[in-house]
């Protein structure tokens, strides 16, 4: 008689549910960032994973009997965690390099500091705004989407299927080439007006070469920068917002153009 009702299938099956969501979590914005421990980390991967098993989970037959076969699954939920991650952080590369254009036309490309979740030093203006738009996005519920996506993954991918196909490469690549458009959308404003600016110095110099314009434009273009970047967060808003919206079908194009 089998006094603990022992079954290997439902063993399997929830360690297939359990790789999908810590993989994912692990590589996925704000839930697996370096500075979240790692205890804290490994405890929500188990309660997801047990909040999702009784509902979404894998059949226990797709568990690899051989360790080779259980690798190459383990790399497949590993490409499919990058893959989501790297749509996510498209938004946020492309607002911290509008940061960095304002910041070297505000004059304040030397003064750095250090992102705590990637550990890349960085302009304080691009710090600013992605900081900014880190709570936009969270305050925009875009993060219950990466969940969303997360729930999806079951019903579109099957554990360790997202390959790299070319129609997959077609989408990254297309997709990562607007990172410098969206910058360029989201600083035009304050570029723009501190280009203003250094052609009216430059005019001034030139009808008064006696006047010091460059002790007047320093304060002058930080004065003008951090005005019309306090203009930039709506602007910046409806960029988020319009991106939050897109992010449902795109993960899921992305899923089944891969699987």
């Amino acid at each position: 008689m089998d006094l603990f009702a022992f079954d290997p299938n439902v063993i399997f099956s929830f360690f297939l549910t359990l790789f999908r969501v810590s993989l994912l979590v692990f590589l996925l914005p704000f839930f697996g960032g370096e500075n979240a421990p790692i205890p804290v980390k490994a405890s929500l991967c188990l309660v997801l994973a047990l909040g999702l098993w009784p509902h979404l989970s894998f059949d226990a037959q797709a568990f690899p009997a051989h360790p080779f076969t259980m690798a190459l699954m383990i790399l497949g939920e590993l490409l499919l965690g990058l893959v989501l991650g790297l749509i996510v952080r498209v938004l946020f590369a492309a607002i911290q390099t509008g940061g960095q254009m304002v910041g070297f036309q505000m004059g304040f490309a030397m003064v750095n500091v250090v992102d705590p979740s990637t550990g890349v030093s960085q302009a304080v203006t691009a710090h600013f705004l992605y900081m900014t738009s880190l709570l936009t996005f969270l305050s925009l519920n875009g993060h219950l989407y990466l969940l969303h996506a997360l729930t999806s993954s079951f019903m579109l991918v099957p554990p360790g299927g997202l390959l790299i196909t070319p129609a997959l490469s077609d989408q990254l690549l297309r997709f990562s080439s607007q990172i410098f458009v969206l910058a360029i959308k989201i600083a035009s404003p304050v570029m723009i007006a501190l280009f203003l600016v250094d052609l009216s110095l430059a005019l001034v110099a030139k009808a008064a070469p006696q006047m010091n314009v460059i002790f007047v434009g320093f304060p002058l273009k930080i004065g003008v920068g951090f005005l019309f970047l306090g203009t930039m967060f709506t602007t910046m808003a409806l960029y988020v917002q319009d991106f939050i919206i897109r992010l449902g079908p795109l993960f899921d194009g992305i899923m089944r153009s891969g699987s």
